[in-house]
């Protein structure tokens, strides 16, 4: 019973905590301005992801005390394993944009399941730059994709969550989780000055992660047109969606072999000999 207990108090606290989260966020609301040719278009879902990483009990706690006991490591456990239902509502409100834009969906073609190739270009931007700092197998899988769940399931299972690879595939999930939203969603809205169609940044917002996804589309759809908005969300979720069963073949494939053989080709010429001891 004491265990029961235990649980539902850290319900409580969570939900406390992401309510006034959510409260504040709502006050700030979303703010806009210009940068160069681009307007940002900063979003509550921006300030709520910053504002929940200052809870973290190694921060704000320090500073204000209370928080170390509403926010402790309990609450930052259950919080983590309940990021995935909490977001099957948004899931859902997505896919009931795909529907009616069926149409619009079906003109763009391939372009849509061919999207998830760029996805490639992480590893000849990522792998150097990784070797480059010192990595060696860490690098693969760090840099095999934008390491979203299907990715960490292969490398995982490839190699496990313990090899150097899962080692690199787990720090740039994590990267993603506490910084892929504040980025895609800065992202979003800056790309509207770059001249390409709204719609193909659309496809682009579907990386395989739903809160990514959603700070990048929300705020290219706030600084796009305003008749394109339920078209950019459609394209987004559906892209989304292509990439999250797409992804895990191309990863398999293309992705793993591809990385695999240009580490035995960059590694000896730019990686970084470790010091003998």
């Amino acid at each position: 019973m004491s265990m029961e207990k235990t649980k539902v108090k850290t319900l409580l606290e969570a939900c406390l905590v992401v309510l006034i989260i959510v409260i504040i966020s709502e006050l700030i609301g979303i703010i806009k301005f210009a940068v160069g040719p681009g307007t940002v278009t900063l979003l509550p879902m921006l300030f709520a992801v910053i504002l929940g990483i200052l809870c973290a009990p190694s921060l704000l706690g320090k500073i204000i005390k209370p928080m170390k006991k509403i926010v402790n490591e309990d609450v930052i456990e259950f919080s983590g394993s309940v990021v995935v239902i909490a977001l099957l509502p948004l899931g859902v409100k997505y896919g009931t944009l795909v529907g009616p834009n069926i149409v619009k969906i079906i003109q763009a073609g391939p372009a849509l399941l061919l999207q998830e190739l760029g996805n490639i270009g992480t590893i000849f931007i990522g792998l150097p730059i990784a070797l480059l700092l010192g990595m060696k197998r860490e690098a693969v899988g760090a840099a095999v994709s934008i390491c979203r769940e299907p990715t960490l399931g292969v490398v995982s299972e490839k190699y496990g969550i313990n090899s150097p690879e899962g080692t690199g595939v787990l720090g740039t999930y994590m990267m993603g989780t506490v910084f892929g939203t504040i980025f895609f969603g800065l992202l979003g809205s800056l790309s509207v000055g770059t001249g390409l169609h709204p719609y193909a940044l659309a496809m682009a917002s579907g990386m395989g992660s739903a809160s990514m996804m959603t700070a990048a589309s929300s705020s290219l759809a706030a600084a796009a047109p305003a008749e394109m908005s339920d078209t950019i969300l459609a394209y987004a979720a559906t892209s989304n969606m292509l990439t999250g069963v797409t992804g895990l073949y191309v990863v398999i494939f293309i992705s793993l072999p591809l990385i695999n053989k240009l580490y035995d080709v960059l590694e000896p010429r730019i990686g970084k000999k470790k010091e003998e001891s």
